[in-house]
């Protein structure tokens, strides 16, 4: 991902952010963002991104306090440039999130409510709060941590850890709560402890009454893994 560069030949369609524009901003987006991080392997690709935004969607309807077009937008862009892979900088993706959009024609109140969104979702450790300052924000961090929960995020989990040379597992490595956002992008821990050290504790950070809802099952998929994980480790099952 790191290095590629945004589509578009800077042509600016109708700038009046009606129904056609927004449905059509919407769209170049998707295909710009399904061509960008297709065949991704530590999942973090194009169908995390799609199922962000029906979580986001699902979840903006029944808050009915968002504006939908900032959320939809917002999730398809929050992960163009991830801080995981492209060195550490965690404003990639709201900068080329507003170089994008200013190509479609869209007007700078709203590009700066996404770069905001976008910049505000991501986890730093159990240390740092990381409330989003807006409606829409808050949504888009719910879809997107509900994406790291349950058997998808269980999945992501170990894809990802492969991916990045980490062992599976190792009881005498204890999980690291981490107290600052420098010393989680240092983790290089193995996948069970990422549980503890994050995916664990997202059902108590949802924003939204909604994705708290939609959270708590997954949350108990998850203990239900590492309990059947832990015995068949030890030899018990």
């Amino acid at each position: 991902m790191e290095g590629r560069q945004l589509p578009g030949n800077g042509t600016k369609v109708n700038s009046s952010m009606g129904e056609d524009f927004k449905m059509n901003a919407i769209r170049q987006t998707a295909d710009m963002v399904k061509d960008r991080l297709g065949g991704e392997s530590t999942g973090h690709d194009w169908w995390h991104i799609e199922r962000v935004r029906r979580n986001a969607l699902r979840i903006g309807a029944e808050e009915q306090k968002a504006d939908m077009f900032v959320v939809e937008i917002s999730a398809l862009l929050h992960d163009i440039s991830d801080w995981k892979f492209n060195g550490g900088d965690e404003e990639a993706s709201s900068r080329e999130a507003v170089e994008w959009l200013k190509r479609l024609g869209v007007d700078a109140n709203t590009m700066e409510r996404v770069s905001r969104a976008i910049g505000e979702v991501s986890f730093k450790g159990r240390g740092v709060t990381t409330v989003p300052s807006t409606i829409e924000g808050k949504i888009v961090q719910d879809a997107d941590r509900l994406d790291a929960m349950g058997a998808i995020g269980i999945a992501r989990a170990f894809a990802f850890g492969g991916r990045m040379g980490r062992e599976m597992y190792d009881p005498d490595e204890k999980p690291q709560l981490h107290e600052t956002f420098e010393q989680y992008k240092k983790n290089r821990g193995n996948t069970i402890n990422h549980f503890h050290e994050k995916l664990l504790l997202l059902r108590d950070l949802m924003n939204t009454d909604t994705a708290r809802r939609m959270s708590a099952e997954r949350h108990d998929f998850m203990l239900e893994f590492l309990d059947r994980f832990s015995r068949e480790w030890e030899g018990r099952l």
